[in-house]
């Protein structure tokens, strides 16, 4: 439940920035084209709190109690009466080019507040793991592409690669071209080498929500071999007779190495003895151990004997990265992911309208709610990074032809650019139905994936 209302309280963040931020574009643009502007709206349905500005037009401005979204209402003929001395200042009234920037001000203030979160994010530096590849699959698009275990990724088709992060981007680009990429590596030895990613020779679909599983190539991995660190006082393993810098050498006569293969041999044997082969020293000894019975939140049994991994530290950090700006610098990397990420967002949508990435891929309020508190928990970068991703999405979809939202108005406003008067209103209302039945679509199927991720 902590959990839960964790997130529900990072997504209501997150959703208030977003929002404030896209009608804010509206609003200020409005405001600077002399439009009048009647409410300033964060959340739709029961206002919770209400004021005015304290402007010659006394602008209302509104805290609603379904932070889902938000609007900005202008003067406008079409939804009310409007004093003759006030039409020149009525939304319907403005020149073609006006009305025009008013409504892309808000997509636009969302790709603007992703740049400034993700300079903000690489003024403050982006920690990851570096892209050293670990294990290929025999046989996959990775290995038939010259890969090899121990290969520092340095580019992707001509983009840089200073974590795993940038590279699973830039392969996930290549991917939704079915391109075939170069990428550039220093090997083990040191060496430069070339490597290449061939998706245009895929037959089929590209899964993409397991993209490095598909090409067969898996993050390099600090081995951590099976040394105990603590032990607890009174616990299975202190007992039996374990001490701190034990290596766990066998289990039932069955050699291990790896503290992964201790950990689920423990697992599997609640209530049962088990005999551990163990050196201590330049010393073997064999120790008889009972893991006590654990209920886990699965429900299912599960062995514990109360001891810790001597975790290898030193090469774990060896293989960690933080990637830091200066200001100018961080502002122009900020610019590039966000026309990096704004294209793959595009990417995607295309390939799916297509039917090439499956509308699986879709998430909705549940998903980003899991994501908005997973993300926080993680650190300031990681939640900033998914803020600047989300705020990419909104300005993108709402830059969609589709009329209710912006891209639809501009869409309609184009026409009218070629044509010369505006749209008939019959025609404005038949695409708000088809515009709404759109969107209802598209929520249903993100909704049935989020109770499906559930569920699973």
């Amino acid at each position: 439940m902590t959990d839960v209302i964790y997130s529900l309280l990072a997504f209501v963040f997150v959703i208030a920035v977003l929002v404030s931020a896209h009608e804010f574009g509206h609003f200020w643009v409005a405001k600077r084209l002399g439009v009048k502007v009647l409410r300033f709206s964060i959340g739709f349905g029961k206002p919770i709190k209400v004021w005015r500005g304290r402007d010659a037009d006394a602008t209302e401005y509104c805290i609603a109690s379904l932070p889902l979204g938000g609007y900005v209402r202008m003067l406008d003929e079409r939804e009310g009466p409007v004093e003759d001395r006030e039409l020149h200042r009525a939304f319907n009234r403005q020149a073609l080019w006006r009305r025009f920037a008013i409504v892309f001000a808000g997509p636009l203030s969302n790709f603007l507040l992703a740049i400034l979160v993700y300079t903000l994010v690489f003024m403050i530096g982006v920690t990851g793991t570096k892209p050293v590849v670990g294990k290929l699959a025999a046989g996959g698009l990775a290995e038939r592409g010259g890969f090899q275990t121990g290969d520092l990724i340095k580019r992707v088709d001509g983009s840089e690669a200073k974590t795993w992060d940038d590279a699973f981007l830039a392969i996930m680009a290549v991917s939704i071209d079915r391109a075939d990429a170069e990428v550039e590596v220093q090997d083990s030895a040191h060496n430069a080498r070339l490597r290449h990613l061939d998706f245009s020779r895929v037959e089929g679909d590209i899964d993409r929500e397991n993209l490095m599983k598909f090409i067969g190539m898996q993050p390099y991995e600090v081995p951590v071999p099976s040394v105990i660190g603590q032990v607890e006082a009174d616990g299975p393993a202190a007992r039996a007779g374990l001490k701190a810098g034990d290596r766990i050498t066998s289990v039932d006569d069955q050699a291990l190495s790896e503290w992964s293969a201790w950990v689920e041999a423990v697992r599997k044997r609640p209530g049962e003895t088990m005999t551990v082969g163990v050196e201590r020293g330049g010393e073997k000894l064999t120790l008889n151990l009972v893991p006590e019975s654990k209920i886990g939140k699965d429900g299912k049994t599960y062995g514990r004997i109360g001891a810790a991994v001597d975790f290898p530290t030193k090469a774990f950090e060896a293989l960690q990265t933080t990637v830091r700006y200066w200001p100018l610098q961080a502002l122009g990397e900020g610019l590039s992911k966000t026309g990096h990420m704004t294209w793959l967002t595009l990417g995607m949508l295309y390939s799916m309208i297509f039917g090439d990435v499956s509308v699986d891929n879709l998430s909705g309020p549940i998903s980003i709610a899991a994501y908005a508190g997973e993300s926080a928990g993680i650190g300031l970068t990681a939640f900033l990074d998914f803020i600047a991703l989300i705020s990419i999405s909104l300005g993108v979809l709402n830059l969609l032809p589709i009329p209710v939202l912006d891209g639809g108005h501009l869409f309609f406003y184009l026409i009218e650019a070629v044509k010369g008067r505006p749209v008939s209103p019959e025609a404005e209302l038949l695409g708000q139905r088809i515009g709404i039945a759109a969107i209802l679509t598209l929520m249903v199927f993100a909704f049935y994936n989020d109770i499906a991720r559930l569920l699973n």
